[in-house]
């Protein structure tokens, strides 16, 4: 699909300034005249009537602009998506050489490729496009086409979340989910299965966060927490952990866990738990394990429950330290993009504090380069790994 349309609609910002992000705001705006459908390409110009770039419009949605480029020259077509396709899969492949350690990394990176609304990740010989904009959706066989001239044969899952398809007034009806296919990364197999009710049942974005923690918790006791497919336990026992333990709420996943382990001939106990209710009981048996990995999911969306979310962080990594001897290694991670690193770090040290233990940072990560992060869009930068020493 292209919009070639000689005169593209216009939108005129309410400011002379340059918006500074991707992302415009409705109040922002001007509300056009006449309708314009949602996910329509248009020029957007400031209030001195000035070229301010080219992007998709959503009138419907709380980000009504996404700007693409700030050349009017550029024409967001058919073939301005491939060449932005091809510059991402060029990036991983000739310069960060993934496919030397793991089929599974991430193509585009929405806004840190400069495709806003589009993600896509590859799990072997299956790619996942996840759309959150309508204007990408509008581009979907743009983006097959583009896709499959990287990836010949791939067998391509398309999705949108109900409630980004809802805001953003399109209707993506997924086909069915492809099947289970087996992934390698730094020389271990793991399961991956798109669209089975568990994302993928494997996250790329803590490849390199893995193999660190796994570096460090070798002859080491670990304690993986929120353990969801068991990817740090696996990583540490391969590299050589004394035991592992692995936790989780949801027994569908730790059954895709227990698949990892066997298929790398590897012993874990996964236990099916709440980590609150399990930790109190451990701290009560007087458990301690050396290295412990905290990866909780998203814990909100919504910017009004960001505190209440770092009163969870809080309470889980306070909790986490009862089992930590001096000594021991503790990873703490948050995806939620709302809580920021500095307010995460802020919540350590207020759990030291309270805990009247010293925590020593060792080193702050993100996720993988393949997720790369746009200057100007520093909130695309979701993934905190704190790496510490606990005394």
């Amino acid at each position: 699909m292209t919009d070639t349309a000689p005169a593209l609609p216009t939108i005129r910002l309410k400011s002379d300034r340059a918006p500074g992000h991707p992302w415009v705001w409705s109040a922002q705006v001007h509300k056009p005249e006449g309708r314009i459908p949602p996910g329509s390409v248009v020029d957007v110009m400031d209030a001195k009537s000035r070229f301010v770039g080219r992007g998709f419009w959503n009138g419907h949605a709380r980000i009504a602009l996404r700007l693409l480029t700030a050349d009017p020259a550029e024409t967001v077509d058919a073939n301005w998506i491939a060449a932005r396709i091809d510059r991402a899969v060029r990036l991983r492949r000739e310069l960060l050489e993934l496919d030397k350690t793991t089929d599974a990394w991430r193509v585009v990176h929405s806004e840190g490729d400069g495709l806003s609304g589009l993600v896509v990740d590859r799990y072997a010989d299956i790619l996942v496009t996840e759309y959150f904009a309508a204007g990408m959706w509008k581009f979907r066989d743009a983006i097959r086409d583009a896709l499959l001239a990287h990836f010949p044969g791939a067998r391509i899952y398309g999705f949108a979340e109900t409630h980004v398809q809802k805001q953003e007034s399109f209707d993506c009806r997924a086909s069915e989910p492809p099947a289970p296919v087996a992934v390698h990364e730094h020389g271990l197999a793991f399961h991956a299965a798109p669209g089975a009710g568990h994302k993928t049942g494997f996250f790329a974005d803590q490849r390199d966060n893995r193999k660190r923690f796994a570096e460090l918790a070798r002859g080491r006791r670990v304690l993986d927490l929120c353990c969801n497919a068991g990817g740090f336990a696996v990583h540490a026992m391969a590299a050589g952990a004394r035991e592992a333990v692995g936790v989780d709420m949801d027994a569908g996943i730790l059954e895709v866990a227990r698949a990892n382990a066997a298929a790398n001939r590897l012993t874990v106990d996964f236990q099916q738990a709440d980590i609150f209710d399990w930790l109190r009981a451990a701290v009560t048996r007087g458990e301690k394990y050396d290295a412990v990995i905290l990866d909780p999911a998203k814990l909100t969306r919504d910017r009004s429950k960001v505190f209440d979310a770092l009163k969870k962080y809080f309470a889980m990594n306070r909790l986490a330290l009862d089992v930590i001897p001096p000594g021991g290694l503790l990873l703490t991670c948050s995806c939620t993009g709302l809580v920021s690193e500095a307010d995460f770090l802020e919540m350590l040290r207020r759990v030291a504090l309270n805990a009247g233990r010293e925590i020593q940072i060792l080193e702050v990560r993100g996720a993988g380069a393949d997720h790369p992060v746009r200057a100007d869009v520093p909130e695309s930068r979701y993934l905190k790994a704190v790496f510490c020493q606990v005394e």
